[in-house]
């Protein structure tokens, strides 16, 4: 007997009740119709993977590179934007102000009305990364400043200018971003991210030594207070609240007003310190971590980094650190509350404050995950959403991956559909998740059972970058003149940081066509050569210390030890890239 197909939609995860067949009379049929989905679902979940029982709609797409948000008493939802022709040289900012306002008016989960403030690109703006609401107004990062927007009870956006809270914030290096939180008695706290991996000098370049003392700590790598209801501050040295921190993606408080805040963790050290890490060590360590600052905390950076592995603080190489097995003056900083694996970025950090979601979520943390672009010679990872279950501020159980599905068929920098930047908890409990590629912001809500334990959502599936022959193909590459198969195949493993700590693949991506933090090299035009092996070969060995449309330099051999042959080994590769087979 052959039963007829039966497709069950994924609405039917969203019952607590089963759907089951009866034969009758020999055929089979459903014993009950298809629950109905919720007004505010989607049923593919606006192509995230989640776990039983929720369920996700695209609140809003195409809003330019959005970034951190929050979510007013009455449901709207302000967006901080950012644009920089070296980020997003291609892509650039929609009409009206960096700063928007989102209403979904008729309850389906998508927002029907859309309003925008603030600065605009006309006007020589460039949005940024932080934005919070505090005593009925909005509080929006605008390039080096923080400027407050007053509301009108009834009206989304202000209708008056914004005035300037807090000016001077340093721009420019590794991290120009500055989230900020404020807590519920004015207390602004901001993040001035490191200009350098490690503060040393030349940055990012093998063997290159910290500086000791690093006087960049005396404006970067921590966390400034200031006053909300204060105008016209001037960001200062003297007002450093916290150090020790290489840069926070995102901050929050829980409903007991502890602060949380997370770290992107240095970076390179097996690329930097052959000698003293493995390929493995450096994709691995060290770990990104979620940590609760205090006035006066130190949380090891430059000198130190976080090795979970230990659970301690270990001195870094640039410090005379010797891989890992010594702590010397690292003994005494600050521990972090959690640890997460190596180069996944964390972006943003939200409390589950609210009632709608079950039990285990409440007052745990959701952290987005930007997602890697060094974790060579393993594979990039990140571009999600997890998250930590917490009790009285600590952890409670392991983390959970929440949301994937993110990335789309590639987990890359310059290949990801979408990544992760900001996220915030709305009102009536549902949480939202925005992504700074295409500008789109999700809602997720709730639908089984209240005591439901935590459940991991299903891994999304990606495809694997071909790291054999010619990147588009498979076929193998054709050699440049000059050049044999043999050299264009060990620049290929160079490149995917299968061998001498190469990491271009993390900005150059897997088909070369680039990313926001290095150009295309697919050509037929190129930025600091003619093309030629013998031009890539010079740029190579040079670097870039001055990037013309990207967001960071590269440093001479890439930042790893390669001798001449390497160099034109890759070069030889990298032209291939532009000179597909057939």
């Amino acid at each position: 007997m052959t039963l007829p197909f039966v497709r069950l939609s994924a609405l039917a995860a969203l019952s607590t009740g089963a759907i089951g067949l009866a034969l009758v009379g020999g055929h089979a049929r459903l014993a009950a119709a298809p629950p109905a989905l919720p007004a505010d679902c989607a049923a593919d979940n606006g192509g995230l993977t989640l776990p039983p029982g929720f369920c996700a709609t695209v609140y809003a797409d195409h809003l330019g590179h959005t970034r951190h948000l929050t979510v007013g008493a009455d449901g709207t939802v302000y967006v901080n934007t950012w644009d920089s022709e070296d980020y997003f040289p291609h892509n650039p900012a929609p009409a009206g102000g960096f700063v928007v306002a989102l209403k979904d008016r008729d309850g389906d989960g998508v927002a029907d009305v859309i309003e925008r403030f603030g600065s605009t690109p006309r006007r020589g703006g460039q949005g940024g990364t932080g934005i919070a609401l505090w005593h009925g107004a909005v509080y929006a990062e605008e390039g080096g400043t923080i400027v407050r927007y007053a509301l009108t009870p009834g009206q989304m956006a202000p209708g008056e200018p914004g005035e300037l809270v807090l000016s001077g914030l340093v721009l420019g290096g590794d991290h120009p971003m500055h989230p900020f939180v404020i807590a519920a008695d004015g207390t602004l706290l901001v993040n001035s991210g490191s200009a350098t991996n490690t503060c040393e000098h030349p940055n990012r370049q093998p063997g290159a030594k910290g500086a000791d003392p690093c006087i960049e700590q005396q404006t970067r790598g921590g966390l400034w207070a200031y006053r909300a209801d204060r105008l016209r501050q001037v960001f200062a040295p003297a007002d450093r609240w916290a150090t020790g921190i290489r840069n926070t993606g995102g901050l929050t408080f829980d409903s007991a007003g502890r602060l949380f805040a997370v770290q992107h963790g240095r970076d390179q050290l097996s690329q930097n310190w052959p000698a003293l890490y493995t390929g493995e060590q450096g994709a691995e360590l060290p770990n990104e971590i979620l940590f609760s600052p205090f006035r006066g905390a130190d949380y090891g950076w430059p000198t130190c980094y976080y090795d979970a592995g230990q659970g301690r603080h270990v001195l870094a190489p640039e410090y005379g650190g010797d891989g890992g097995k010594s702590q010397g003056r690292c003994a005494g900083k600050t521990l972090p509350v959690a640890a997460y694996p190596a180069h996944w970025a964390p972006n943003d950090v939200a409390i589950y404050t609210g009632q709608r979601f079950p039990g285990a979520y409440a007052q745990g943390a959701f952290i987005a995950f930007h997602g890697s672009w060094n974790r060579a010679p393993a594979p990039q990872d990140g571009y999600l959403v997890a998250f930590q279950p917490l009790s009285d501020g600590r952890p409670s159980g392991r983390w959970i991956r929440f949301a994937d599905g993110f990335a789309g068929e590639y987990r890359e920098p310059g290949r990801a559909t979408h990544r992760p930047a900001g996220l915030a908890v709305g009102p009536d409990g549902a949480l939202y998740i925005a992504d700074d590629v295409r500008g789109t912001i999700w809602r997720v809500t709730y639908h089984g059972a209240p005591d439901a334990a935590l459940t991991e959502a299903p891994r999304a599936v990606v495809k694997s970058a071909l790291t054999s022959g010619d990147a588009f193909s498979g076929a193998p590459p054709v050699p440049p003149p000059g050049s044999s198969a043999d050299e264009v195949a060990l620049g290929q493993r160079i490149y995917f940081g299968e061998i001498k700590g190469g990491t271009c693949v993390g900005c150059h991506g897997s088909d070369g066509r680039g990313s926001a933090a290095g150009g295309s090299l697919v050509g037929p035009a190129y930025q600091w050569s003619d093309g030629s092996v013998a031009g890539l070969a010079a740029t190579i060995t040079a670097g870039v210390a001055h990037p013309k449309k990207t967001s960071g330099g590269m440093p001479a051999l890439g930042g790893a030890p390669l001798d001449a042959g390497d160099v034109h080994a890759v070069a030889a590769y990298v032209w291939t890239l532009g000179h597909h087979p057939g």
